[in-house]
């Protein structure tokens, strides 16, 4: 073989040698191309999964705030739960003590029922009791009224025989009496006029306790003006000055309140005669709230001490010739005001007048 076949051989040699290992040159660089790519990938999964992993922390970061948030929560429900418990343990203890409070008291409710359960039958009773006295006093006070009519015509049939015979004979022989024997006889007349009196006032006593009060507004002031008036009628020759409040109101019955001030106003003009020019006066003050009416005269007076006996029946602190009278009047007075609801009382001294007190009480209807 020449030399130029020889070369030529081995140049192709060469180039197939050479492209032998272009070509795994080639293939090399493709598959570290391949590996370069698998590799960009693999580092993009290694990203994803490191963001992935971030994101994990992230949310693990986030369940562990939310647990201690719930470790947190369950901790105070825990304390409210005790507190809540707590409470209920003190509720329950209170409950307890309301129930043994409600327990005791139910047993002071039983004994308060039974006690009024006795007080009912025991009232009841009281009622009953009450209803047959009511009955009795009823047929007491018919009684007592048949009585007394009876009595006045009784005693007054005799009254007036002895009144009259008396008056005759003083007329008709007083000739043939010496003075001695006529001063008998007008005793007698006198004391049977007494007598006749002290009936009427008796009776009429009588019927002001029995009678139903019949409660209505008054006007005091004017009846005082209208007893006035009738006294210095009766005797104008006297010299008396009356001060008369005006509108003097109260509640009362007119009829038993009119006696009133007719007793007392008419007192108050017959122990007040010895005085030139006599001063009486019908007025009220307020004491503590209260209307306090008042009759006052600058007449004799009388003492103090035997203030207690005024107001009882034929009780007299002055003689009979020297101011004449029965002694009811202010007996007869201090029913009246009593059957008011209200009281009298006086105040005097010898010689400096006498003040007489009264109240009422107008929700009393007895």
């Amino acid at each position: 073989m020449d030399r130029d076949t020889t070369n030529q051989s081995v140049a192709v040699a060469s180039r197939e040698n050479f492209e032998g290992k272009l070509q795994s040159l080639e293939e090399f660089i493709r598959a570290s191309l391949n590996i370069l790519e698998d590799s960009s990938l693999e580092r993009s999964k290694l990203e994803e999964m490191q963001r992935a992993t971030f994101n994990i922390f992230e949310d693990i970061n986030d369940e562990e705030e939310r647990l201690k948030g719930i470790h947190r929560a369950t901790l105070n429900i825990l304390e409210d739960f005790n507190t809540e418990k707590s409470m209920l343990e003190k509720t329950q203890r209170a409950s307890m003590n309301i129930l043994e409070d409600f327990e005791a008291e139910k047993e002071k409710v039983e004994v308060i029922n039974q006690a009024l359960s006795a007080e009912v039958a025991e009232r009841k009773q009281v009622e009953e009791q009450l209803v047959r006295h009511t009955t009795k006093l009823a047929e007491v006070n018919k009684e007592l009224e048949a009585f007394s009519y009876s009595v006045s015509h009784d005693l007054r049939a005799p009254l007036r025989s002895i009144g009259a015979f008396s008056q005759t004979l003083l007329e008709e022989a007083a000739q043939k009496l010496n003075a001695e024997e006529q001063e008998y006889l007008r005793r007698i007349c006198a004391a049977a006029q007494q007598m006749g009196q002290l009936i009427d006032g008796l009776l009429d006593l009588s019927r002001l306790m029995r009678s139903a009060l019949l409660i209505q507004p008054l006007d005091l002031s004017q009846l005082a003006q209208g007893i006035v008036k009738e006294l210095q009628q009766a005797e104008p020759q006297r010299q008396v000055q009356f001060q008369i409040a005006p509108q003097l109101v109260a509640q009362g019955d007119p009829r038993l309140l009119l006696a009133v001030l007719q007793n007392l106003l008419s007192n108050a003009w017959k122990f007040s005669n010895k005085q030139p020019v006599a001063h009486i006066q019908f007025d009220a003050s307020d004491e503590n709230g209260k209307t306090v009416f008042f009759v006052r005269d600058d007449g004799v007076g009388f003492d103090m001490a035997y203030a207690d006996k005024l107001f009882g029946a034929f009780q007299r602190l002055h003689g009979i010739k020297e101011f004449p009278g029965t002694g009811i009047g202010l007996a007869t007075v201090q029913r009246i005001i009593h059957r008011h609801g209200g009281r009298i009382w006086a105040e005097a001294a010898i010689g400096k007048g006498a003040t007489f007190h009264f109240t009422l009480n107008p929700e009393r209807k007895s």
